[in-house]
């Protein structure tokens, strides 16, 4: 019996089972195939470790998206965490290669898949509070958001979060500096049925901008001389 002649249902039960590569491949060998590649139902769920995976043509954005996640957990990471102002030439250069790659495709996400249950990010560096909100209100089902080690990330998004976040269950947001005891304080005040985890983020040191510093600075010397 050759693979053609299953049916539907059990041609996308034995695409499941594929890497998103390897189902592009086989869906290049006939037009059956490229077929159950193209149906929405194969692609409830999809995982990226690299920036570069969202730009492939290997993949396909529908309503029946529900799960997603974009983990990046090389060491190029650590460059796209560095502050702006710190950066040297050879380091923005990187990251402007990819720096609205994440951010993009999650737009396409707000606009094409409205049903999503989980997104998780994690090393994300560029992706700002602004694309969780527009997500927040665009994906209304939305149960669960574990963001790690996203640096652009701040109190703006748990605000986010207590206005638009009515499905929300679990919200993680581990290791993101820039979010606020207060900001977590609030989400637990507003939405206290969410099931909160910040590992460390509140006690790790800001980012702040380099006149800030300075003033922080003077002032610490100037409490050092009284």
């Amino acid at each position: 019996m050759h693979i053609t002649q299953l049916n539907r249902e059990c041609l996308l039960h034995l695409f499941s089972f594929l890497d998103k590569n390897s189902r592009k491949s086989l869906a290049k060998t006939c037009h059956k195939l490229l077929e159950v590649f193209q149906d929405p139902l194969l692609w409830s769920l999809l995982n990226f470790h690299s920036p570069a995976e969202l730009k492939k043509d290997n993949f396909l954005l529908g309503p029946a998206l529900k799960y997603l996640s974009i983990c990046w957990y090389s060491e190029r990471v650590k460059v796209c965490n560095i502050e702006d102002w710190m950066k040297n030439n050879f380091q923005k250069d990187f990251c402007n290669r990819h720096e609205n790659t994440v951010s993009d495709f999650l737009l396409e996400v707000c606009n094409r898949c409205p049903n999503l249950l989980s997104l998780t990010l994690s090393g994300c560096g560029h992706v700002t509070d602004d694309c969780i909100l527009l997500l927040l209100k665009n994906c209304p089902n939305l149960k669960t958001l574990k963001l790690e080690n996203c640096v652009r990330i701040t109190d703006q998004t748990l605000e986010a979060v207590t206005r638009y976040g009515a499905s929300l269950q679990t919200l993680h947001v581990d290791f993101c500096r820039n979010i606020t005891q207060t900001g977590l304080e609030r989400v637990r005040e507003k939405c206290p049925s969410i099931m909160l985890r910040a590992e460390r983020s509140a006690n790790m040191i800001p980012d702040n901008k380099p006149e800030k510093k300075l003033m922080f600075e003077k002032a610490s010397r100037k409490l050092v001389q009284l």
